[in-house]
């Protein structure tokens, strides 16, 4: 798996989200490595990490696991965001001798019903051959009805060939796999929990996690806080990223191993 490793300190893993990769929380990788180790990962199907056929969190989980063994660490704060708050809170329910503390950025630890279907029907559309732009991309996803911002980030994952382009992510395996990303199956009892320090930050303007999510969010994480960005969505880290780097540096400075 793809990972970049900078900075010395306590370590702090970051997973990015769905479509994403590892430059995705490289502002708040670049705030935390004045004081600990950060590493970001692509996640598989994404970037420059391998491409498989299909994913569930608990392959997942095991795939962060790896990195931390590749880099001889028994221990890290993981901070993950949207489907990389899921792969945070899988490892921090599957492996929580690993995790010393979890920040889980605007997603509950629960199933969804499919949200991307805009997304998909955009992106498996769009044609790829030597005809294709950058420009001539982003204005057919606009005109399938994604918004310009997310279009942008889609297209993030273009990457230039000898006869045109192609996707970084391997947006088949994502298709085949995305029950199993909005859906919430681990192998668990349902008194199993993750009984270390989780922080949990939503978006004000998101509709990811509500009101109706706390009680499985506090059966899973008993030790659970949480904090609301006024003023941001889904993109809360990359909306306010000041005030999202300070509440995630303090609450691991607040939780060091």
């Amino acid at each position: 798996m793809h990972f970049v490793s900078s900075g010395q300190g306590e370590a702090v893993l970051l997973i990015h989200g769905l479509f994403g990769n590892l430059d995705n929380l490289k502002n708040l990788g670049s705030v935390l490595e004045q004081q600990h180790q950060v590493i970001r990962v692509d996640v598989p199907n994404h970037g420059l990490s391998e491409h498989w056929d299909q994913m569930d969190y608990p392959q997942l989980a095991d795939a962060m696991i790896d990195v931390l063994d590749e880099l001889h660490l028994t221990q890290a704060h993981v901070v993950g965001h949207s489907m990389g708050g899921k792969i945070a809170m899988a490892m921090a329910l599957l492996h929580p001798e690993r995790v010393i503390s979890l920040v889980v950025a605007d997603i509950a630890p629960v199933a969804y019903s499919p949200r991307h279907q805009i997304v998909f029907a955009g992106l498996t559309s769009l044609e790829l051959n030597a005809n294709t732009t950058r420009k001539s991309a982003l204005v057919h996803l606009t005109s399938a009805g994604i918004d310009e911002a997310t279009s942008q980030f889609l297209l993030k994952n273009l990457q230039r060939t000898d006869s045109g382009f192609e996707w970084k992510m391997n947006l088949t395996g994502l298709i085949e796999s995305y029950d199993r990303i909005i859906g919430w199956t681990l192998p668990l009892t349902d008194d199993n929990n993750f009984d270390k320090p989780a922080l949990f930050i939503r978006g004000g303007e998101s509709n990811y996690v509500t009101a109706e999510h706390r009680d499985e969010i506090m059966r899973q994480f008993p030790h659970a806080s949480a904090k609301t960005l006024n003023g941001t969505g889904h993109w809360l880290h990359a909306q306010k990223p000041e005030i999202f780097n300070r509440i995630v540096s303090e609450f691991i400075e607040q939780n060091q191993g």
